[in-house]
């Protein structure tokens, strides 16, 4: 019998059956869903095996335990996705051992700092700054105002470069920007051009 198999068994019953838990605690997945959909609670015996893995981790930690879960931290802060998760959803706050993590990657660093910290994140800055989308929506999300830092990176997408004046400038482009977007010569430059008479 598989550990899918026992959990299925279980699960159709409605109820624990122990001479099966041996089987399901083989399988990372079907120990996080043995829990929370057949004991619907915390299973001890489980918990080795669920802390193993990001995901399980997080979703053992929020729909079983409703908290934080210490032993599986280490394994969920490894992961960009679920670290970002973890201490949006888990902790509801800033989480200093994921920080190493997230700060590395400029979409999540953007979500972390938009959603988690709610202002200004420096530590994430020279990620963010990479990369042309997320530095335009950190400029107009989280700063509420120009983002020095990203200014290059956006010069260089007419799109962005264009909707920063818009919606985040509110007028004329600092002069390397202006001229960047100028020389591209597509239809943003007309869009900006008409904008900014």
């Amino acid at each position: 019998m598989t550990p899918e198999q026992a959990y299925r068994k279980a699960y159709n019953l409605g109820k624990r059956i122990p001479k099966l838990e041996p089987i399901i605690i083989k399988d990372v997945y079907y120990s996080y869903y043995y829990a929370k959909d057949v004991i619907k609670g915390k299973w001890e015996l489980g918990e080795p095996t669920i802390s193993k893995d990001a995901e399980s981790s997080y979703l053992y930690a929020l729909d079983v335990i409703k908290g934080r879960w210490e032993l599986a931290e280490a394994i969920i802060s490894k992961n960009v996705y679920y670290s970002y998760l973890y201490a949006k959803n888990v902790i509801k706050g800033r989480w200093e051992l994921a920080k190493p993590t997230i700060s590395q990657n400029a979409e999540y660093s953007f979500y972390y700092a938009r959603d988690v910290i709610k202002g200004r994140w420096e530590l994430a800055e020279p990620t963010i700054s990479k990369d042309d989308y997320y530095s335009y929506c950190y400029a107009l999300n989280v700063i509420e105002g120009r983002f020095i830092l990203g200014e290059p990176v956006i010069s260089k997408n007419a799109f962005f470069s264009c909707l920063y004046a818009k919606n985040v400038i509110k007028g004329k482009l600092p002069d390397f920007m202006h001229n960047a977007l100028l020389l591209s010569n597509n239809e943003y430059t007309k869009q900006y051009i008409e904008y900014i008479k």
